[in-house]
This record gives C-alpha cells, structure tokens and sequence, in this order.
C-alpha cells in the first residue's frame, strides 16, 4: 500500500464524524489492530459491518480497506487456505473496478490472494501467484509500501516452485531497487530473503541474512519477535548448531496461537529432536495431531501433509508405530486436495518403511493385566501413546480393554479413529441399550468431537427413551440448537431425573431468553448431592436475572458467600470488577463496575452515546473469571477480575455528555473531578497522552482532554450546563461540551467557535 493510505484512512474517519457515522469511524482506526494483534473475533464482527457500511454508504476505497485486512487477519497469521480461497479471489476482482483501481490498498489485494493460495497449495498455486504478483509488480515502484509486500510473496512463491537460486537472486536485486529508491526492505522481505539462502543450501548466509534484516522494520510488528527467533533455531538447527538453535527456539506458548509458524516450528523441533536437544514426547505428538486438525478446518492442504511427515517420523522415533501408521494415512488422504504431488507419495512410503523397520515396545503385562496395569498407571508420568499400542491387540475383543483404548486414542486426538472402534464394540457387535451410561456418554461424546452426527442419532434410535433423549440433547447442545436441546433434555428429566439432563435442559433455556424457567428447572439441585458448585452458581446467575432473590439467598447460603442482605434485592459493595460488554461494532468493551452482589455490578463509567448501557446500570455477570487470578501477592493488588455480562437487570437512566477541550492544570483538574464527584455524576477521559489540540494563537499543540460525564435522570441538561460553565469559567483555556450546549440552547455559537478555533 501506498503511504498516502493513512492519510487516506484518517480523512476518511474525518468525514465519518462530520457525518454522525461516529461508531463507523472509530472502529475503522481499529481494524488493522486488530488483525495484526489477533483480536480476530471481534474482527470477524467488526470488519464484515464495516465493509457492509461502506457499500451502502458509496465508499469503496473503504470497503476495499476493510475487506483486505478482514482477509488478512484470516491467511495472515491463521493461515487459513481453501476456506478463504474463494473470498480472497472476489477481493482481488473488486480492486480491479474503476472505482477502486486506484485505492493504495489495491496491489494489497493480489498479494491476499498470494498468502491464501500459498496456504491451501503453495508448489500447487505457484506459477499462478508468480503470475498474479509478477503483473501486480509492474505496476508498483519501490517507493511505494505495496512493493516489499508483493515482492516478498513473489520469492515465496519461487521457492515453492523449487527455484531457490532465482528466489535469492530476485530478492537481492529487490532489496538493492528499494535502495536505490531511497526505501529499506520490509524484515519479512529480509526473512523471506533468509528463506531463500537456506532452501540453496547456503545456511551461513542466510544466517547473516536475517541478522542483517533484524532492524528492519516489519510489516508485522507484533509476530516479528516470535518469527524471527524461529527462523534463526530453524538455520542454525540446520547447520548443526543445536545449542544455539535450542536457544533460539520460541516456546509452544508462544507459537501455539499462531498457525503461520506451526509448519516451521515442527521443522525446526524434528532437528532438535533427532539431535537429542529436546525431549520427543507424546506431549509433542498430541499438540502437532491438534495442528493438524486446525488445517483440515481451514483447508491448509500442504501445512497438514508436511504436520503429518513431520509428525509421523517423531512418533517413529519414540516407537510410537501405530501413530506414525495412521499419520502415513493421514498424509496418503491429503493428496486428493493437493494440486501438485510431486515427491510426495515417495516420501510417505518413506515414513511407512521406517515405522515397519522400528521395533514395538513390549506390553508391561498380559492380557489379563492389561486393564489392572492400565487403572493403575501414574496419570503424571503414564504415557498413554504407549498405552494405545499395547491395548491395540486387544481392542474390540475385550470391553474394558476397548473402553480404554479408545478413551486414550481420543484424548490422543483420534476421536474418529476412537469413535469407529467404540462404535462397532457398543453398536454392531453389542445391543446399545444394555449398554452402560458411562459407554454410551462417551461414545456418544466420541462421535460428537469427530463430527459424526448421524451416528449419534443411530444411536439414539437404539437406546432406552431417557438415554435417547440424553443422547440427543448432547449432540444439539454442541450445535448450538437450542430449541431442540431443551425438547430432549426435558424429554430425558422426565423419563429419568438426572442433574445432566437438568443442565443441558437449563443452559438451552438460558439461552432461549427465559431466566426464570431457567432456574425454576435448576432450583431442585439445591437439595441434591449430585449438585457440582457450578450448578449452584448457574442457578445464582439465571435467578438473578428473573430477580428470583429467594433462590439467589439460598444458593448463595449453599457456597457460603457473604452476602449481608437477609432478603429481598441483593445491593452491596463487594469490590471493583472489569465488566465486560458488546459494543455495536460487534467488539467488546470493559467497564470498571462494583460488584453488588454474586452476580450483580453497576457500571461506574460514563459510556459514548449509542451504546445500550451507561454508568449507573446494573447488570447480571457469569461469575467465572475471564482470566486467572495471578499468583504474586503484590499483583493480585493490582488486579481488577473481568467477567462477562450476560444481561441487563436495571437501566440506571443515566445521560451522557461529551466535552472536548485544552487540558487544564493539575489543580484545575483536581477540583473539576471534586465538584462532579460531590454531585455523584461520574465522569471518564477516553482521551490519552497523544492527544492534543491546537492553540488558535500560536499554531502552538497543547495537550488536550476529552471525555463524557453522565447524569442521573433527575439532572436536567441545564443543571450540568450550569456546573459545567461555573468549574471551568477560570480555566486559561476553554473546553466545549458543543451537544450539550445545542440541547439548552445556551451559547452554541460561543462552543462552535471555540471548536473550529482549537480544531476540536
């Protein structure tokens, strides 16, 4: 993109004030954060709004903008691949249109399509990118921002293609272009540069590559640690340097939550494994099978056949043979989805012959002593992919060897596999309904995980009606179908009592809108044994939100909580809290709130106007902490819990206000804060330490405030005029509060003049 584009965005934002789009503008600034950050659900909200909003507004540079980073936050750092494919091409076909050719984003759009297609099949799509990107190439100079971008997705592409040598020779001479223009080179160009060095088997001068390329300023800001370091374990593992590329190597917490580095990180472990600098564990195994499981949601064809190989020769290497087996399937399945296979079947014959050639590891036991062995394994040390080889043999032959073997292939993350052994040995060779309860939930759950839905209802056909109705109310309460997880579960409490049946029937009733029926089925727990401190604490929030506060008094008595109140509304001050909400952009907000009881806060800080809460509401929140408590004293000082708001309970009418202005003084602040808190009408600064304004005199940037105050809806709009003018008659500089001012009808045009002056 070209760096007229910021301009751009921040004039676009402008026009959007101008025009009471305020929400539009201000999710708009947000967008690229939040794609680079990895705030993606909210903008899988945010940016489809936007984009929609653009369309009916005749904005289609905006939309344009908007739909690149939507699908950027999806192929970028979530890898994702055939499933954005199709987006990916109709973004690139809309920045050809008359009115969008222009866009600085519009070269972005091509280098989008590169990423997906690279993801789905990066040899399979490569001359078509080298293709797409090379005649986007001629159309950008290296003083443009588009150009490293294109230019480092072009490399990737040749060496997708195998063309390693060309791929260094090609970023080279883009590096000294850029130079030439005045421009450095992206890092990512740098690292793709590195890329390069390695596939041509000159390891050390890749290595001086990235360092060259470490103060480089990225495209990516936030991944460019993480990336960097996996890069540099990758060459010097390489190399043969497995200190240093030990060293090196970014954690599993830190990689973990971004795919784009999976791939890499799995080449750069299967180094230091073989070398001995790591540990080969079934830990490793189960997260690269999850990776795997990633790809086949997201359709990156060539990442889940290189997680597979990769995988399957580590399982080889610990004597993990049945994995590596099912892992070479697994390889074997990708090549129907890929577009080229060259070499490909060659190394899967590979993997297959290296697991034949590996010895098994002998069982602990016979037969007879498998299930006694296995129930008393040490679940810290026990390792259960060794486990599934030795019960394998047996499985489906004895029930409880079976029971296990597919429990532990499931926790393993073969829940497919898992499920088909478990459903032959309770299904097709035993009649279902002799079944246990225990068989039946966790073939049913099985079957659920591995997206067998039809077999659930099978299933359900052949059971008992209770268990049936069970049956059923699981599978649609993992779909989120809720009308018909309350039917069957309602069905199954009346065929046989059972707290499951009364959760499930609860929870889909909750999320039906109806909280006092919500807990009127939960409320017989309270005397049951069954009953688990969440079910109580569900009951405490659903009752709540019906204001049934004879149920909320006597669950809270059941998990002694400290609720002072003997009856009736529960309005205390237990301690601060961070709220957390929908905004109408589809994101979410934190609102520092008292809590006033165990599911109850009222919000303490004013919010923008078009919002659906304010300070002074009470809400209903789901007492389960968002993120854990820290375990340094002095940290938990300082830490205030976020929950999450299920509902509203009592609007407290609040209004708020914007002001906009000079900051004043310390003391002139201290004192503005002292005559709104004596009114009990609070108020928040949404501004920070950028923020400034312009001295209508000099030219000279002040620092500026701005914020909202709120009122209660006894206070006229007058009355806060009033104070307002009074607190701040004396201030060197004045602030504005130009709506309130139109609402009274007092001095608009002095407000207007003061805004246009200070360029408010």
């Amino acid at each position: 993109m070209d760096v007229d584009i910021w301009a751009w965005v921040g004039g676009t934002q402008r026009e959007l004030h101008e025009a009471g789009n305020t929400g539009l503008a201000m999710a708009l600034s947000d967008v690229p954060g939040q794609a680079l950050e990895g705030r993606y659900a909210q903008l899988d909200v945010v940016a489809p709004a936007i984009a929609e909003n653009a369309g009916t507004l005749g904005l289609p540079w905006l939309e344009l903008f908007v739909r690149y980073w939507h699908l950027l936050g999806r192929v970028g750092d979530r890898a994702n691949g055939a499933v954005a494919l199709g987006d990916a091409a109709d973004l690139a076909e809309f920045a050809k249109r008359d009115d969008v050719r222009d866009c600085p984003s519009a070269p972005a759009a091509v280098e989008a399509l590169a990423i997906a297609q690279a993801n789905t099949d990066g040899p399979g799509y490569a001359e078509e990118r080298l293709a797409a990107l090379g005649e986007a190439l001629d159309g950008v100079e290296p003083g443009s921002l588009a150009f490293s971008g294109l230019t480092t997705q072009y490399v990737a592409a040749l060496l997708d293609a195998g063309r390693p040598e060309e791929a260094v020779t090609y970023a080279e001479a883009a590096v000294e272009r850029l130079g030439q223009a005045g421009r450095e080179a992206s890092w990512e160009l740098g690292a793709e540069s590195a890329r390069a060095l390695l596939a041509a088997g000159r390891g050390e001068a890749a290595l001086s590559a990235l360092q060259s390329a470490t103060g480089f300023k990225p495209d990516d800001p936030v991944a460019k640690g993480r990336r960097e370091a996996l890069l540099t374990s990758l060459i010097l593992g390489t190399l043969g340097r497995m200190d240093g590329a030990f060293e090196a190597l970014p954690d599993l917490d830190v990689v973990g939550d971004h795919p784009r580095e999976w791939v890499e990180w799995s080449r750069a472990i299967t180094l230091l494994a073989g070398s001995g600098s790591i540990a080969n564990t079934w830990q490793l195994g189960r997260i690269l099978q999850q990776w795997i499981t990633y790809f086949e949601t997201t359709g990156g064809h060539r990442a889940r056949f290189e997680l597979a190989l990769a995988a399957g020769h580590l399982a080889v290497a610990r004597q993990g043979i049945w994995q590596a087996r099912l892992l070479a399937d697994k390889a074997e399945a990708v090549l129907a989805d890929l577009r080229s296979t060259e070499g490909l079947p060659e190394r899967i014959a590979g993997l297959r012959a290296a697991a034949d050639a590996a010895a098994e590891l002998p069982a602990p036991g016979g037969t007879d002593e498998l299930v006694a062995l296995f129930d008393a394994a040490d679940g810290q040390s026990a390792d259960p992919e060794r486990w599934v080889g030795w019960l394998a043999p047996h499985s489906g032959e004895d029930l409880e060897i079976t029971r296990r073997y597919t429990t532990t292939l499931g926790f393993l993350g073969y829940a497919s596999v898992g499920a088909g052994i478990y459903w032959k040995a309770i299904v097709e060779d035993r009649d279902p309904a002799a079944a246990s309860e225990e068989d039946v939930a966790y073939l049913t759950g099985l079957l659920i995980e591995s997206g067998q839905d039809d077999r659930v209802e099978q299933l359900a056909a052949r059971l008992p009606e209770s268990g049936s109705h069970l049956a059923l109310a699981r599978l649609y309460r993992a779909r989120e179908r809720w009308a018909e997880t309350a039917a069957e579960a309602e069905a199954a409490v009346t065929a046989h009592e059972t707290p499951e049946g009364r959760r499930l029937w609860s929870v889909a009733t909750q999320h039906l809108g109806d909280n006092a029926a919500a807990a009127d089925i939960l409320r017989p727990l309270l005397d049951s044994e069954d009953a688990e401190e969440e079910d109580i604490w569900r009951l405490i929030v659903v009752a709540t939100a019906a204001e049934d506060w004879p149920t909320v008094h006597a669950a809270s008595a059941r998990l002694n909580l400290p609720v002072q109140t003997k009856e009736g509304p529960i309005d205390e001050q237990w301690h601060l809290m961070r709220a957390v909400l929908p905004a109408p952009d589809g994101s979410r907000r934190e609102v520092l709130s008292l809590r006033t009881g165990p599911a109850t806060a009222r919000l303490a800080v004013p919010q923008p106007r078009g919002m659906e809460y304010n300070a002074g509401d009470v809400i209903v929140f789901d007492p389960s902490p968002l993120e854990p408590i820290p375990e340094d004293p002095k940290a938990q000082e300082e830490f205030v819990i976020p929950f999450a708001a299920v509902t509203m309970l009592r609007p407290g009418g609040f209004t708020s206000w914007f002001f906009d202005g000079v900051a004043p003084t310390e003391h002139e602040w201290t004192e503005f804060n002292e005559v709104l808190a004596e009114r009990g009408w609070p108020m928040w600064v949404y501004s920070d330490e950028t923020y400034g304004v312009v001295h209508p005199a000099t030219g000279e940037r002040l620092p500026g405030v701005f914020g909202w105050i709120a009122v209660p809806p006894t206070v006229q709009p007058s009355e806060l005029d009033a104070v307002l003018d009074d607190a701040t008659e004396q201030w060197a500089h004045p602030i504005t509060w130009v709506d309130l001012a139109r609402e009274v009808g007092v001095e608009v045009e002095r407000h207007e003049r003061i805004a246009k002056e200070y360029g408010l």
